[in-house]
């Protein structure tokens, strides 16, 4: 049971601290505003991080790499992305008054941290990929015919791992906040918003040489 334990809590790390879009779009908008939106981003994630969990332990997953289930998710995540990307380049170049910021945040379901940080992680093909693989490891390592049990303290140590790096991410984007001009701060969201961009250029152009060949 420790060993489960320990599996659950090294996969709960390795999974939401490898760079990729959440841990950017944290970036983005906690080099903006601080330890705040950077944990909503991450907390909102968690939605993802325990739906991909649920789906991995159950081996439904793998169902997701297929064709005609694998597209319409890619194409979604791409224009999340998309979205998100295009708004950092924008806000980088043109930083809003905090009024207006705030208004316009009211009115955008992409623009509140929690909302964006589920959207990414729901609609990311990598975490498809991740627990495809994973959760056919845990289920191969545990039996066919686990019991509920195990898988259970599997996915409660793997979402403590989860939460605990929530704060630990935000605390060290609130720290570079800190640390950095605002000069570097537009350029680090700027950066960060082209990234996404990149990420989901490179995913679709990925998508349609592999449904092309």
């Amino acid at each position: 049971m420790i060993e489960l334990i320990l599996t659950g809590l090294w996969l709960g790390l390795v999974f939401n601290a490898a760079p990729g879009p959440v841990f950017t779009e944290s970036l983005r908008r906690g080099v903006r505003g601080g330890f705040g939106p950077a944990l909503g981003v991450q907390v909102g994630s968690l939605v993802g991080d325990a739906a991909w969990a649920v789906l991995g332990l159950a081996g439904a997953a793998a169902m997701l790499t297929q064709p005609q289930l694998h597209v319409p998710l890619t194409l979604a995540g791409c224009l999340v992305l998309l979205v998100l990307g295009f708004q950092g380049v924008r806000d980088a170049i043109r930083p809003r008054p905090r009024q207006v910021a705030a208004q316009v945040t009211r009115s955008n379901i992409l623009r509140g941290p929690l909302t964006a940080g589920a959207l990414v992680s729901l609609a990311s093909v990598w975490n498809v990929v991740y627990w495809a693989g994973a959760g056919g490891a845990v289920g191969g390592a545990l039996g066919q015919d686990a019991p509920l049990g195990p898988l259970a303290v599997f996915f409660m140590a793997f979402m403590a791992s989860s939460v605990v790096w929530c704060f630990v991410c935000a605390g060290l984007i609130a720290g570079l906040r800190r640390a950095v001009s605002q000069l570097w701060t537009r350029v680090i969201e700027g950066g960060a918003g082209a990234a996404l961009v990149v990420m989901a250029v490179l995913l679709l152009a990925q998508t349609v040489q592999t449904t092309l060949s």
